[in-house]
């Protein structure tokens, strides 16, 4: 499970950030990028995190991996705190997003049997895992290619199986279908599904409403660091007043 409580990000602003920013941040001194949100995500179940660039998402699921360190509130993951227990909160946490970082020179299975050692598998799970992982997500053509020599779906789709390689309770996604082809994005997706049907934690990043309602059981709508709807997504439904999860979410934003 996952439990944000009255979180709070703040970020200094030099003096040439506030001249690019424009004149709202004229003589400010720092900016809230998240703005005291509250929500909780249980096992399970998928919780959407939902808004458009710049609103605060990845800074919130940066705080929640243990990235960043909140100003004010509490984060706790598969009952650890960020603060006081980072490190139990990573073994316990996959993480991915969208800047893949993976070594060129290696290849898919070197990278994700490298990934399994550090996380202190023995080589029979990470084998088996990876067997697994790799049919899932349709890796196995390209899995002893060098990822230098690799597209950007397929370093994508290795960046995931890195990530989830040590089968954790709780998983973190960052706009994981951001820029990929529909083929990639569907077997993604499908990986989202499974990590719900195996009874994980999961919570991912979106700005696409074609994905809330394929995948969500449960949102948050966040726009300016500050959250303006958490719940269910049939209670979202429920309340709609426009049409379309597109036109629901541009006037709950506009009129933010």
């Amino acid at each position: 499970m996952i439990q944000v409580t009255e979180l709070t990000k703040e970020f200094k602003l030099s003096r040439r950030a506030r001249r690019e920013m424009g004149p709202r941040f004229k003589g400010a001194k720092t900016i809230k990028a998240v703005d005291n949100v509250s929500f909780t995500c249980v096992p399970g179940r998928i919780f959407g995190l939902i808004g458009p660039n710049g609103a605060g998402k990845t800074t919130i699921l940066r705080m929640i991996a243990t990235m960043l360190k909140p100003s004010s509130g509490s984060i706790t993951v598969a009952g650890h705190d960020t603060r006081t227990e980072p490190q139990k909160v990573r073994e316990n946490i996959g993480f991915m997003t969208g800047q893949t970082a993976l070594y060129d020179r290696l290849t898919p299975t070197e990278m994700v049997r490298y990934m399994g050692q550090l996380h202190g598998m023995d080589e029979a799970r990470i084998r088996q895992r990876r067997e697994e992982i790799f049919e899932l997500l349709g890796m196995n053509d390209f899995a002893d290619r060098r990822i230098g020599r690799l597209s950007s779906g397929m370093k994508q789709k290795t960046s995931i199986a890195r990530t989830i390689i040590h089968d954790s309770d709780v998983m973190v996604f960052d706009e994981p279908t951001e820029g990929l082809d529909v083929m990639t994005s569907r077997a993604i997706v499908d990986l989202i599904r499974s990590c719900r049907n195996d009874g994980k934690t999961v919570i991912f990043s979106t700005h696409r409403m074609g994905e809330v309602k394929l995948l969500c059981d449960d949102i948050a709508i966040i726009h300016d660091g500050r959250l303006f709807y958490c719940g269910s997504r049939t209670e979202f439904e429920a309340r709609m007043t426009h049409e379309t999860y597109e036109d629901e979410f541009i006037h709950l934003v506009g009129a933010a």
